[in-house]
């Protein structure tokens, strides 16, 4: 993957932390490309905590109104940017401790925070990570957290740091769920699942 993708990035768009945690708090259960529509827009609106909270509530859902559980990632966001303002200055946090006391930041999206924003070597876990590295034999559970500690542990650490973004993006578009592109996979030499549908 390395070679194929040299510098791997989200495909999420921000232009700072604030944006980007705003991002990943609305990539729950939605498409990056569907985030990425209602962010171009939301973040001319309010690209900080403060001007977020200025929007308000009915604003905010017009403009996320078109995603999934958009009422509850409402709700979120404003408890999250009253905890921004109120306890970080208005700064993200760097660390997984302080990340997820804000609603709607549960591990995952902390690892992508960590990993993205502040260059820590974490993996977040999602459905595609998770079914590429077991497909791969990197992991062999269906628990995130069990997951992400085989992989830490067995990645070769010069390659956690960009791991998250390459799983991610084979899964996304080569190992796919149902219909995996088998033959233009380039790690299938390494893959048992490959033999499965074979």
């Amino acid at each position: 993957m390395q070679q194929k993708i040299p510098k791997p990035v989200i495909e999420l768009k921000f232009s700072s932390h604030f944006e980007l945690f705003i991002a990943v708090l609305l990539s729950a259960r939605s498409r990056d490309t569907q985030v990425n529509k209602i962010t171009k827009k939301l973040f001319i609106q309010a690209s900080n905590p403060r001007d977020m909270l200025n929007l308000g509530r009915k604003k905010i859902i017009y403009h996320i109104r078109s995603i999934g559980l958009y009422k509850k990632k409402t709700e979120f966001i404003i408890k999250s940017c009253q905890i921004l303002v109120r306890k970080f200055h208005g700064n993200i946090p760097s660390n997984r401790r302080n990340l997820e006391l804000l609603p709607g930041i549960g591990r995952k999206s902390a690892n992508v925070i960590l990993n993205t924003a502040f260059n820590k070597k974490t993996i977040g876990v999602d459905t595609h990570v998770l079914r590429v590295s077991n497909r791969l034999g990197l992991s062999n559970s269906n628990s995130p957290k069990l997951v992400e500690h085989q992989l830490i542990t067995r990645i070769p650490k010069k390659f956690i740091l960009n791991s998250h973004i390459w799983l991610v993006l084979h899964g996304r578009y080569v190992c796919k769920s149902r219909h995996p592109l088998c033959k233009n996979c380039s790690l299938n030499d390494l893959c048992s699942y490959r033999i499965k549908i074979s």
